[in-house]
């Protein structure tokens, strides 16, 4: 039979995987939904994107943090998802500066 080793499998470090996917993935769905809110059709003005911000945002944070247990590691959540985080906010700020 075909076993993993332990450090083959992905389970480990699941309460990190699960820190970096509540934390770094709440604030990229924020980053992301901002985006769309702030430079999407319509401007932050439009008066039907509210709704549909408000609720993306728990879709986009729950996706992310599913996807969080497929790192082999802790550390590699956090060091994906915190990268990942400082592009889109940087997306974020720069087209604010340009626009």
């Amino acid at each position: 039979m075909n076993r993993l080793r332990a450090d083959e499998k992905i389970q480990p470090h699941w309460w990190l995987k699960t820190f970096a996917g509540l934390l770094f993935g709440l604030t990229l769905a924020y980053a992301l939904v901002g985006m769309f809110a702030w430079y999407g059709l319509g401007g932050i003005d439009a008066p039907v994107k509210v709704q549909f911000n408000m609720w993306m945002l728990s879709p986009i944070w729950l996706t992310v943090l599913t996807l969080t247990y497929l790192f082999k590691t802790g550390l590699k959540a956090f060091i994906y998802l915190g990268l990942a985080n400082i592009v889109a906010y940087s997306v974020f700020f720069i087209l604010g500066w340009l626009l």
